[in-house]
């Protein structure tokens, strides 16, 4: 986050289950699940497309042959009707689902698969960001955690009936003013949301009204003239109906809401052998145990890998300036505590379970760690021990 002054506006969005984006990421993620039940050790890499009652299923697996292409395409109809798509132009029943998946290429499995004398190898070049503040308590920038939580909010008044005039997509934008490094108010909140035909633009913005102030800190709602509800002033039709989606298009809203670094790779539809997903968990993992511990007030760690090769080839750590501990050393001390190659992060993590389909909407991070292993990455059960290494 750049910044020149001590008082500054700093904005994120985020966008809902249904935005068509997002639908595909849970649909791929969907697939990935799927074949993870089946085996833990199997490799997906697969994209989405939805437009109009159509969804395109592509990319690479390596798993067992009970994973057919049938079974693809019933998991991705149960993700589209979990959201809550049954509309004429965007059905989970009625669209046209095709399945073009083939198997992995040999030349990439050669290089990432372990074997005699080889540690299994990074499933891709590239470099992965974490990232870590104090500003909420889920220890997320304060833009994109309200903007998530706004969107989560009107999806739960939807899927338990208490808001059925709207519809599954919706978009959020948080706009807060920050003094001397710290949020104290919003701006401005922006909310488009699906609707059906018999509700009033008046109405919506009565619907949404209370999911925003109830997320927003107390004293923090913006001015009236400054929250803007379904600016266009209508939103029926909406989802791949109106847009078209595709997997791994909205990776700004997955992590930090640009208060951060993203390096690049997409999540949603790669099992945890790629690194473009479980190297950004670690890192998040790691940032976070960073500050929980108390070692800075914010912090930023870049990892970076080869194809085919199993450690990293460098671990960058930022604390801008907030640190309270020497930056390589701290480096040095996370390396020894967590096995940043692909198969000690997916060990650490537990990242070989069937826990994505979840992570595709609302955040990857600042979530609550779950009981089957989910979110393990939001895990604080480093901090004590990184307190301890610099005490």
């Amino acid at each position: 986050m750049l910044r020149n002054t001590n008082a500054y506006v700093f904005t994120s969005e985020s966008v809902a289950e249904g935005h068509p984006d997002k639908v595909c990421d849970r649909v791929s993620d969907a697939v990935v699940d799927l074949f993870l039940t089946a085996d833990p050790q199997s490799r997906v890499a697969v994209e989405t497309l939805t437009t109009t009652n159509r969804i395109v299923i592509a990319g690479e697996v390596r798993g067992p042959a009970s994973i057919t292409a049938a079974r693809i395409e019933e998991a991705a109809r149960h993700a589209v009707r979990d959201i809550g798509y049954q509309q004429d132009g965007f059905h989970w029943r009625h669209a046209d689902v095709s399945v073009l998946v083939h198997t992995q290429s040999a030349d990439i499995a050669m290089g990432v698969d372990g074997g005699a004398g080889k540690d299994e190898g990074a499933g891709d070049q590239g470099i992965m960001f974490g990232y870590a503040c104090r500003e909420t308590p889920a220890y997320m920038p304060a833009a994109i955690h309200y903007a998530h939580a706004i969107l989560k909010s009107l999806a739960d008044a939807r899927h338990g009936g208490a808001a059925p005039q709207l519809g599954p997509d919706a978009k959020s934008q948080v706009s807060l003013r920050y003094v001397d490094g710290q949020p104290v108010g919003a701006t401005s909140v922006v909310v488009s949301t699906q609707h059906d035909a018999d509700t009033s633009i008046e109405q919506v913005r009565e619907i949404v009204r209370p999911h925003v102030e109830g997320v927003l800190p107390t004293g923090w709602m913006c001015p009236e003239a400054d929250f803007y509800v379904n600016p266009t002033g209508r939103f029926v039709i909406g989802g791949p109906d109106g847009d078209c989606g595709l997997t791994g298009r909205k990776i700004i809203v997955d992590t930090y809401g640009g208060a951060a670094p993203h390096g690049g790779g997409a999540f949603s539809g790669k099992d945890p052998t790629k690194v473009d997903r479980s190297a950004a968990y670690v890192a998040r993992y790691l940032a976070k145990n960073v500050v929980a511990a108390g070692l800075a007030e914010r912090c930023t760690i870049q990892l970076s890998y080869a194809i085919g090769v199993a450690w990293p080839l460098s671990v960058y750590i930022d604390t801008h300036g907030t640190g309270q501990v020497d930056e390589e050393r701290l480096s040095q001390v996370l390396r020894d505590r967590v096995d940043l190659s692909p198969r000690g992060i997916r060990e650490h993590l537990g990242l070989h379970r069937p826990i994505y389909a979840r992570t595709a909407a609302y955040g990857h991070f600042g979530r609550e760690p779950e009981g089957d292993g989910g979110f393990s990455w939001e895990r604080l059960d480093l901090a004590d021990d990184l307190r301890a290494a610099f005490a």
